[in-house]
């Protein structure tokens, strides 16, 4: 076989036309067929790119001059955006972001699933699409002997010092600027993960955009943190909305930020937060959306998706700490709920008695032993709702959903393509894929959820 030999060479200037994006928000461009990806360019665009890197399938560019310029081209209102890695879209309106998710749920459903005529609707997009993170956690660095905190450069671990960050809700910003200026007045030490020396290594602030309250998290390589009661009484002083002081224990080499050991410093171990009339337990550890106001949207989607009437038997596999399952439970007969994570169901028992929600059940364990398990002792489900991580479900858990034949599958994703191949085992296990809506949680950021509902055929 003859050996391919790629239309350009590294370090070839070209005039490139630009006819898409890619998942992680670079411009496609192709020469004779062969696909060249450049950061920075949007479809429409024309310009002089720079190839930079040749692989054996495609090649990677650095656009030196822009000839023409998307519609959908603005100016990042944000002064880090082009060394920050938080953000990869503020380059773009938010109506061709919006345009952007859409394709690229269509263009998965088409090319991985091979569903080209499943409808994929507008995505539900935010009125105000800045400020809507009710978590932030920053890194901590030093500078010249002074603390640093903000997001890490691109493709980097060199920290980026912010005074802000424009999708974070303000109250975050304001604490994680308050708190590194009570660690550096008592000359508290950045982690350094070359050495594993020094002490804090993330700041991380929780705040419940229904409630108000707030909640501190100081994430230390050591058990002792000098100076402790000083920094907590400055705290406390300084933030009168914080209802919550916690320190978290990671000694470990390791890129997670949380460690096992968690230790209440001062105040409540939770925090409060509603999603629509849902009332939520909130500790350092637990996963709780960071944009409750779009959460609400999508999971209105999956209720309307579910077809509820007060009689049906519905499993929330993935269930979390109960987000969509209690939401469930108010308009069905009864929900289970199954999560690996025992944390999790812990808070999401804490939270179904919150509520005074009792017709939902919480077990722990991998969804495709449970689940099998209940279809064992008789329970026969009519919806089953699946919100898996980004890697999507388990094929054994898509066997046992077309073994146990609900009427209804609603598939909440957090990743377009992973959906698109699930999707794509359902219909061919007896399921019809009826319609998939992309809902726009992280603005400015290339991701997008999506949930999708599926009918017996």
């Amino acid at each position: 076989m003859a050996k391919f030999i790629p239309p350009i060479q590294k370090n070839d200037m070209i005039d490139a036309r630009f006819e898409d994006l890619t998942h992680d928000g670079s411009g496609v461009a192709k020469v004779d067929g062969f696909p060249i990806f450049v950061p920075n360019a949007l479809p429409g665009e024309e310009g002089q790119v720079k190839v930079t890197k040749i692989k054996k399938g495609y090649a990677f560019g650095r656009l030196m001059e822009r000839t023409k310029d998307s519609e959908f081209r603005m100016e990042p209102p944000c002064p880090i955006y082009t060394q920050c890695g938080g953000c990869q879209l503020q380059h773009v309106s938010y109506e061709g972001q919006l345009q952007f998710k859409q394709k690229q749920v269509q263009d998965v459903m088409a090319r991985i699933g091979r569903l080209p005529n499943v409808p994929v609707h507008p995505v539900l997009g935010m009125e105000e699409p800045w400020r809507y993170r009710n978590k932030a956690q920053v890194p901590v660095g030093e500078h010249d002997g002074r603390l640093i905190a903000g997001f890490y450069q691109k493709r980097s671990h060199e920290i980026i010092d912010m005074n802000e960050c424009i999708i974070q809700h303000t109250e975050n910003d304001e604490v994680v600027q308050l708190v590194k200026d009570i660690l550096n007045k008592y000359d508290v030490r950045a982690y350094n993960e070359e050495k594993h020396k020094g002490t804090i290594r993330h700041v991380m602030v929780r705040y419940g955009l229904v409630t108000g309250e707030l909640m501190v998290v100081l994430v230390t390589r050591t058990e002792e943190l000098p100076h402790k009661n000083e920094i907590v009484r400055d705290i406390v002083e300084a933030v009168p909305s914080v209802k919550s002081i916690v320190q978290n224990v990671n000694s470990k080499r390791t890129n997670v930020i949380l460690g096992d050991k968690t230790n209440v410093l001062w105040g409540e171990e939770y925090i409060y937060d509603y999603i629509g009339d849902v009332k939520f337990a909130i500790s350092a550890k637990s996963f709780y959306q960071v944009n409750p106001e779009q959460t609400k949207v999508l999971y209105d989607k999956a209720l309307e998706y579910a077809e509820l009437t007060g009689e049906e038997t519905v499993i929330d596999a993935y269930c979390g700490i109960g987000t969509i399952s209690l939401f469930l439970a108010k308009k069905a007969k009864k929900v289970y709920g199954v999560e690996i994570v025992p944390e999790a169901i812990e808070d999401a028992k804490r939270n179904a008695k919150l509520n005074d929600i009792h017709n939902v059940e919480f077990a722990v364990g991998e969804s495709e032993t449970v689940i099998p398990a209940w279809k064992d002792q008789g329970i026969q489900a009519d919806v089953i709702v699946v919100d898996p991580p980004r890697k999507g479900c388990e094929e054994s858990l898509l066997n046992t959903i077309i073994e146990m034949k609900p009427k209804r599958v609603v598939y909440v994703s957090c990743g377009p393509a992973t959906l698109a191949r699930d999707l794509q085992i359902l219909e061919q296990g007896g399921y019809e894929v009826r319609e998939v809506q992309p809902v726009d949680m992280f603005p400015h950021t290339t991701h997008v959820e999506n949930v999708a509902v599926l009918t017996l055929k």
